[in-house]
C-alpha cells in the first residue's frame, strides 16, 4: 500500500490525511498568476504498482466482444433464414445486413463509453436500433433492385434484435456488480449519500470510504481516510486520491456546498482524470429518472434539461390499448379460476362473492372497485374498533393478523387473487394495469399536497408498492415510490413492474 506526502506547513492540526498536519489554504497561494498555471497534477501520491497499478484510460476490452455478438447475432441467423427460403445470395445479403447492424449500434452510441451505473443496450434501445437497420436496408435494397423478399427479410433479422436484447441483459448486469464509491462533501452531504445508496440494493454503487470537507463530523458510520480543509489547498487532490488507493475506490462521488464551489470542484476533477479515477457529482434533484435528465451547456453553465413527465401522447395512448387489451385478455383467460375462488368465497363463509368499495382514482375521481371478498361481511363496521391497534403510521389501514380476514381471505390475498376482480376496473377505465395503489376516501381525506400526487395518474392493478414489499414497506416508503412512478413512467416501465409482479406474487412479502 502506498502512502500519501503531504506538503510542509507551519499550521499544526488535523486535516488532509487522517493524522496528518492541516495543508495551507488558499489564502496562502500567490494570487498574482493564474490558478490555472499555478495547479499542476499532484507528484506526492505513490503506490505499490505490483499490487494496485495505477488506473489508465484504455479501451474497453468488452467492445470487440460486442461487436462480433451483434455481428454473428443477426449474420448467421439471417443467413441461415434467407437460405431456407430461396433468397437469391444469401451469405453476402447476410452479411452485409450484420455490417449494417454493427454500424447502425455504434452510431447510436451501443459501444461508446458509458458513464458510470449507466446500463447500455435496453431492449428499447435494442428495438430502436433494429428498426434503424430495416430502414436502412430498405433504401439499399430499394437502390441495388436486389429482388428479396421483404417478409423474408424481415424475419431474416428477427433473431438479431433477441441476441442483442439478451446480450445488453447480460452486460446489464454484470455491470451491476459493483463500484466501489469514495463519497467527497460536507458532513451534511456525506450523511445523506451514503445512506442513501447503503440502504439500497437495486444500483451498482456501495460507500466504502467518505472524505468530509471541513471539521464537522459526518455521522455515517464509514471509514473517514482523510479530510479536506475548509478552504482549497494545495493537496486536495492528493487527500482524495490517497484515500481512494487506500480503499481501493474505483469512482469519487462529490456532494458540492458552500466550502465546495466551482473552482476547487474542478481543480478536483482535473486531478481525478489526470490519475484514472471516474467522477460523479451528486445532485439535489431526487426522484427524476435518468431518462428524463439531458445536460445542456450555456455560457459556460452546465444545466440539468428535466423533461415534464408523460401524460399525454403516443405512450399514453399505448397505456391505455395496452390496458384495455390486457384486462380483457386476462378475464377470459381467467374465467375458470375466477369460477372456483367465487364458489370457494360463496361456500366459506356467509356473504357476497365480491367486495364492492369506493376508492378515488386519477384526479381525486370516485369510482366502485371489484374485489373477492375475503373478510367476514360486517368488516367495515369492526374497523373502528380496530384503529388502535393500527400497524401503519399513516392514513392507510394494516393488520398483519387481521381478525376479520376469513380462512379462504388469508389465502387469497397472500396470492394476490383477490385482486384479480379489478380487471373489470381497467377494463372500464377507472384503473391501468400498472399503478400506485387506490386509496380510500378517508385516507384521501388526510392526504397532504405532497400525498395528493399520487392521485395524477390512474390507479393500478399492480405497481412499485406491490413488488417492493407491499405491507412491509412504511407509509413513506410508499409514498415515495408512488411518487417515482407518477413522475418517471413509461410503457418500458410498467412492461418491467408487470414481469415483477409475478416474482412478487410468487414469494407473498408483505401481503396480508
Amino acid at each position: 500500500m502506498g502512502h500519501v506526502e503531504i506538503p510542509e506547513t507551519d499550521i499544526s492540526g488535523p486535516a488532509g490525511i487522517a493524522e496528518a498536519p492541516r495543508p495551507r489554504t488558499g489564502g496562502s497561494r500567490n494570487r498574482t498568476v493564474a490558478p490555472e498555471r499555478v495547479w499542476r497534477a499532484p507528484t506526492t501520491v505513490e503506490r505499490d504498482h505490483t499490487e494496485r497499478p495505477r488506473a489508465r484510460k484504455r479501451p474497453d476490452p468488452r467492445v470487440p466482444l460486442l461487436v462480433l455478438t451483434d455481428l454473428l447475432g443477426l449474420g448467421v441467423p439471417a443467413w441461415l433464414a434467407l437460405r431456407a427460403g430461396d433468397q437469391p445470395d444469401p451469405l453476402l445479403t447476410a452479411a452485409s445486413a450484420a455490417l449494417v447492424w454493427a454500424g447502425v449500434r455504434a452510431a447510436r452510441g451501443r459501444y461508446a463509453p458509458r458513464p458510470p451505473g449507466e446500463a447500455a443496450g435496453a431492449a428499447l434501445g435494442s428495438f430502436g436500433d433494429w428498426l434503424a437497420l430495416v430502414g436502412v436496408l430498405a433504401v439499399l435494397v430499394a437502390l441495388t433492385g436486389r429482388g428479396l423478399d421483404p417478409a423474408a427479410g424481415v424475419t431474416a433479422l428477427t433473431p438479431g434484435l433477441a441476441v442483442a436484447a439478451f446480450a445488453g441483459a447480460v452486460g446489464r448486469r454484470r455491470s451491476a456488480a459493483g463500484r466501489r464509491v469514495l463519497v467527497v462533501g460536507g458532513a451534511a452531504g456525506l450523511d445523506r449519500a451514503v445512506k442513501q445508496l447503503n440502504s439500497r440494493t437495486d444500483h451498482p454503487f456501495r460507500a466504502v470510504a467518505v472524505v468530509p470537507v471541513g471539521p464537522a463530523a459526518p455521522d455515517c458510520g464509514t471509514p473517514v481516510p482523510g479530510r479536506l480543509a475548509p478552504e482549497p489547498a494545495d493537496d486536495d487532490v492528493s487527500t482524495v486520491l490517497g484515500s481512494a488507493f487506500a480503499h481501493d475506490a474505483d469512482l469519487v462521488l462529490v456532494a458540492p456546498g458552500p466550502q465546495l464551489g466551482d473552482d476547487r470542484l474542478r481543480r478536483l476533477a482535473w486531478g481525478l482524470h489526470d490519475s484514472g479515477l471516474a467522477l460523479c457529482v451528486l445532485s439535489e434533484l431526487t426522484g427524476v429518472a435518468a431518462a428524463r435528465v439531458r445536460p445542456v451547456a450555456a455560457a459556460g453553465l452546465t444545466l440539468l434539461h428535466v423533461t415534464p413527465p408523460v401524460r399525454r401522447g403516443p405512450q399514453a395512448a399505448l397505456k391505455t390499448v395496452v390496458d384495455r387489451a390486457g384486462a380483457a385478455f386476462g378475464l377470459l383467460l381467467l374465467a375458470p379460476l375466477f369460477f372456483a375462488v367465487a364458489l370457494a368465497v360463496r361456500l366459506s363463509s356467509p356473504g357476497p362473492v365480491f367486495h364492492r368499495q369506493t376508492r378515488h382514482g386519477q384526479h381525486n375521481a370516485p369510482f366502485t372497485m371489484w374485489k373477492f371478498r375475503t373478510m367476514v361481511e360486517d368488516a367495515e363496521s369492526r374497523r373502528e374498533h380496530l384503529s388502535a391497534v393500527n400497524e401503519s403510521e399513516g392514513p392507510m389501514f394494516k393488520m398483519r393478523r387481521d381478525p376479520r380476514v376469513t380462512r379462504i381471505g388469508h389465502a387469497l390475498r397472500r396470492t394476490s387473487v383477490d385482486e384479480l376482480p379489478q380487471l373489470l376496473n381497467v377494463l372500464r377505465g377507472d384503473m391501468s394495469l400498472v399503478g400506485p395503489r387506490p386509496p380510500l376516501p378517508e385516507e384521501v381525506s388526510r392526504y397532504d399536497e405532497r400525498e395528493l400526487r399520487r392521485l395524477a395518474v390512474r390507479p393500478g392493478l399492480t405497481g412499485l408498492w406491490q413488488v417492493s414489499g407491499r405491507s412491509d414497506l412504511s407509509w413513506q416508503e410508499t409514498v415515495s415510490l408512488d411518487l417515482w412512478y407518477v413522475d418517471n413512467w413509461s410503457v418500458g416501465t410498467d412492461m418491467g413492474l408487470l414481469a415483477r409482479t409475478v416474482r412478487a406474487v410468487t414469494d407473498g412479502r408483505g401481503a396480508y
